[in-house]
């Protein structure tokens, strides 16, 4: 009995920790103030979840977004996209713990270029997941990507790698990686932090 009280107390545990799925969604106008802006772009912060915000910042038809508190290195410079023209969709799902955004998912349209007649092919769909950045940490940055145009279970895989990688991720240190299937090979990431400059 004793033994089985032990296990009956580790899994309510684990139940009281599980991840669950919280969503919002970006009202471009509504939600989010201009920080600034330029002929190129520019930057905001969006609402997000909770007391939790997006930095969300577009230059070059290209976007880039932190999600939750983050450190003085955003300042300092912060970019993270894809090498071709993208957007960003408007819904984000947050992974909770204990009612604590620990990761964030958000679908993401990239372009793939053209075809040989010049015609624009169609967008592939990424799944971005990324670490949100907690009070005394400050610590945001994309943790994986999962091809959603690859994988059926797409959104299932995504959660997986939110739920096990995000918590523990090195921001700026760690390099993410890949996950599932990939068909569009050419689709490639990048980021950019300026506290990093020549630090290998």
């Amino acid at each position: 009995m004793r033994a089985l009280a032990g296990v009956l107390l580790l899994a309510s545990s684990m139940a009281a920790y599980a991840a669950e799925s919280a969503y919002t969604k970006v009202d471009f106008e509504k939600d989010c103030r201009e920080v600034e802006t330029d002929e190129l772009g520019g930057t905001w912060i969006c609402r997000g979840y909770g007391g939790y915000e997006i930095r969300f910042a577009e230059g070059d038809l290209r976007q880039s977004a932190f999600y939750g508190h983050v450190g003085p290195w955003y300042e300092k410079g912060a970019f993270e996209t894809f090498t071709g023209f993208n957007h960003a969709g408007d819904t984000v799902e947050w992974r909770l713990e204990a009612g604590v955004p620990v990761a964030a998912i958000r679908r993401w349209f990239v372009s793939s270029g053209t075809d040989d007649k010049g015609d624009p092919l169609p967008e592939v769909q990424v799944l971005v997941i990324s670490k949100v950045g907690q009070k005394d940490e400050g610590e945001a940055c994309v943790v994986g990507y999962v091809e959603a145009t690859a994988n059926k279970d797409a959104n299932v895989l995504a959660r997986k790698v939110a739920d096990e990688e995000a918590r523990d991720f090195a921001c700026r240190y760690s390099e993410p990686m890949w996950h599932g299937n990939r068909r569009n090979t050419g689709i490639q990431p990048t980021s950019y932090f300026e506290d990093k400059a020549g630090v290998e």
